[in-house]
């Protein structure tokens, strides 16, 4: 080769590497180890932007290891007030649409079956057939005392006399019995009051009188019951009190038993202490007559008061705190029974009395019958039972 072409051959040679230098590292595999690793060079590297940046820095650099850092609890943000604002516009809304659905639907068109109401009719299962109950009311405190609670002293007699017939398909209906009709005993000469065959013989004995004086058919009465005035009183404080109008003013006292009758007329709520005043008052000019009209005005007291709602949801419970008060044969289911036929029944009780003859002189106070007064005077109601229809 000449020197020319030689020349000119290094000039390329110079020339290349000036390129070369100015371009920078081509991007050749280089070798390091044993491998070839790939190195772009600088014109193909991501171009920065030369703006700042809002991204939070990466601290991944400074992190610990993941198995040295600790667990931090995790936290609920907490809500913002227009969070707040709109959550309880939302529970308003739900409670105001609750509003208007009981509006629109009402209560007893829903699926909840409403509460039964409790009644005389679902107290018992009325009896099937008229059922007649002989009542004693005694002037003792308690039933057994040895000392009655009126003048003279003495075991206790009867004040207070009734026949009530239980009709399952009929009104009530109460016989007053006078304490002083005057009844004829095996034995004895001289007439006694209806009155005292309690003190003499017990209720075998009152029952006999009365079945014979009235005309019923034996084994009537069919039950029989004897309240003290204990008793009485404890009725009527269970009941909270009867809403009575005495028809004029009472007023009595007996210094010797330390007993005293104050009371005045117009409707009032009675207690007990008040209510056994005015069984117990006679007036001085019209006798034991006066007494039985104060019997039947407790006895229709008695009975709406037994009726009320709120009342026929705890009888069960009161007859059983009376229980050692009262001496009866009857059940506690047969009196459940009674007062469901007695009560369910709305029509107005039927009282009714013995027509007596004025005293005749040599017999005390003791009045007798009128010889002509029909018998039976207490007729019994046809025969019929619960589901069938009267007899015309």
């Amino acid at each position: 080769m000449d020197e020319a072409a030689v020349t000119a051959q290094e000039g390329s040679q110079s020339t290349y590497s000036a390129g070369v230098a100015a371009a920078g590292p081509c991007p050749t595999l280089q070798q390091s180890g044993p491998h070839s690793t790939f190195e772009p060079p600088a014109a193909m590297a991501p171009r920065r932007d030369s703006r700042p940046s809002s991204r939070r820095p990466d601290r991944s650099s400074s992190r610990e290891p993941r198995g040295n850092r600790r667990s931090q609890p995790w936290r609920l943000p907490l809500p913002s007030r227009r969070s707040l604002a709109l959550a309880g516009s939302a529970l308003v809304g739900m409670v105001g649409a609750s509003w208007l659905l009981g509006l629109v639907w009402p209560l007893k068109d829903r699926a909840t079956p409403p509460r039964q109401e409790i009644t005389a009719a679902t107290l018992a299962e009325k009896p099937q057939r008229p059922i007649t109950v002989l009542v004693i009311g005694i002037d003792a405190d308690r039933i057994g005392d040895s000392v009655n609670g009126a003048a003279p002293r003495g075991p206790a007699n009867s004040d207070a006399l009734l026949l009530v017939r239980v009709n399952p398909k009929g009104p009530l209906q109460v016989l007053n019995l006078p304490p002083e009709l005057a009844v004829n005993l095996p034995g004895r000469k001289q007439p006694v009051a209806l009155g005292s065959l309690y003190r003499a013989g017990g209720v075998a004995l009152v029952a006999d009188a009365v079945r014979e004086v009235v005309g019923l058919e034996p084994p009537k009465p069919d039950r029989y019951l004897v309240l003290s005035r204990g008793g009485l009183r404890d009725l009527v404080n269970g009941l909270d009190g009867l809403e009575i109008s005495p028809p004029r003013k009472m007023k009595y006292e007996d210094k010797s038993l330390k007993y005293r009758i104050d009371l005045l007329p117009g409707l009032q709520r009675m207690g007990g202490a008040q209510v056994e005043q005015m069984v117990r008052f006679r007036d001085r000019w019209l006798g034991e007559s006066s007494r039985r009209a104060n019997h039947q005005i407790v006895e229709s007291a008695l009975r709406d008061r037994l009726g009320k709602p709120e009342q026929l949801m705890t009888l069960p419970s009161l007859l059983a705190s009376l229980r050692d008060k009262v001496d009866t044969n009857l059940g506690s289911r047969e009196t459940l029974s009674l007062l469901a036929a007695a009560l369910d029944d709305r029509r107005p009780a039927e009282f009714s009395s013995l027509p007596l003859d004025p005293p005749k002189p040599g017999h005390d106070k003791l009045r007798q019958l009128p010889k002509d007064l029909p018998r039976p005077f207490w007729k019994e109601p046809a025969k019929t039972v619960v589901g069938e229809a009267a007899a015309p």
